[in-house]
């Protein structure tokens, strides 16, 4: 317990200069657009003195470093900003509206991804070098090779139509849990899979390290069953690269899911970028980017913790 809250003050320490870090190169590779935000809101009739009286208001005449820090002060007080003509549309709204769509679309993939790799990678170990080791290795390097955007594609082609939506409104999740369910599955399983070919390696490999191991021979020797050895020792230990590795496919997922929304006509994420870069509405495109490359820091704290949950014996870093 110890070890994990020390964990956990040093990344909630750690947390705004990381996303003072990545607000920062947001913010200056949207600087680089050569969009002009004044004439994008006021349109092409506006007068070169309206345009002059937005950059002034707005503050796009200062100097990068107070745009910069005007843009976090209003960061940190929850304002990124408006879109569109006038100041009525908040890029906060928003994105408080598209980004619980992302999210659990992210975590339902992630959840399918291991429901289905974790059994095949221990069972790819178990059996290794024999018949179901390598079915299952042929069947995670098909799902490796298939990107999601493909995968996604083809079952929208396969399912319009059908008795599975690949269109249409998302049913909110706790008004109508089979609605949404059968709305979000497609995507999330075109999430998955490439996820799955990859955790199932991983594991499998996590694992077999592991069956190596003297103290596995040693119990074995021993007399200790090895359903009970793989049980309380080996798939303990063998977790530890795994989670590690999924913490880091979350960020993949969040970064896929903001294209598989557009496949799928899902309002998340995906919505809110398509909708400034088709538009040219420079604060929604930067609050966007923002707000899904935050949720990936704070992830991957999570994840942090839940490695040291698995094995408190490991020393926080």
């Amino acid at each position: 317990m110890n070890n994990l809250l020390r964990l956990l003050g040093r990344r909630l320490i750690a947390l705004p200069i990381m996303v003072i870090g990545v607000t920062f190169l947001v913010f200056f590779i949207m600087s680089l657009s050569p969009i002009d935000p004044a004439y994008t809101a006021l349109g092409e009739f506006a007068t070169p003195e309206a345009l002059e009286a937005f950059r002034v208001k707005h503050g796009y005449n200062d100097p990068f470093l107070v745009q910069y820090g005007n843009y976090v002060i209003q960061m940190f007080q929850g304002d990124l900003g408006f879109y569109g003509i006038g100041d009525q549309n908040k890029v906060t709204e928003l994105v408080a509206e598209a980004l619980p769509i992302t999210l659990s679309l992210t975590f339902f993939g992630l959840i399918i991804a291991v429901i289905v790799a974790f059994p095949l990678g221990v069972v790819s170990a178990i059996y290794r070098d024999r018949w179901p080791d390598q079915v299952i290795r042929v069947i995670s390097v098909i799902c490796i090779g298939t990107p999601s955007f493909w995968l996604a594609s083809l079952l929208v082609l396969a399912f319009v139509g059908g008795s599975i939506p690949v269109s249409g409104a998302l049913p909110a999740l706790t008004e109508d849990f089979g609605g949404w369910f059968m709305r979000m599955l497609l995507p999330a399983v075109s999430l998955a899979v490439p996820v799955i070919g990859q955790m199932t390696r991983v594991v499998r490999t996590s694992m077999v390290e592991e069956l190596d191991r003297d103290y596995v021979r040693t119990a074995l020797g021993a007399g200790v069953p090895r359903s009970v050895v793989i049980g309380r020792n080996v798939l303990r230990n063998a977790l530890i690269t795994p989670v590690t590795v999924l913490g880091l496919r979350v960020g993949y997922l969040i970064g896929g899911a903001v294209v598989i929304e557009i496949i799928f006509n899902i309002q998340g994420m995906g919505r809110v970028l398509i909708l400034g870069i088709q538009n040219n509405w420079v604060n929604l495109v930067q609050g966007g980017a923002l707000v899904v490359a935050i949720a990936f820091i704070i992830v991957n704290i999570i994840v942090d913790m839940l490695y040291l949950l698995i094995n408190p014996r490991i020393r926080s870093v």
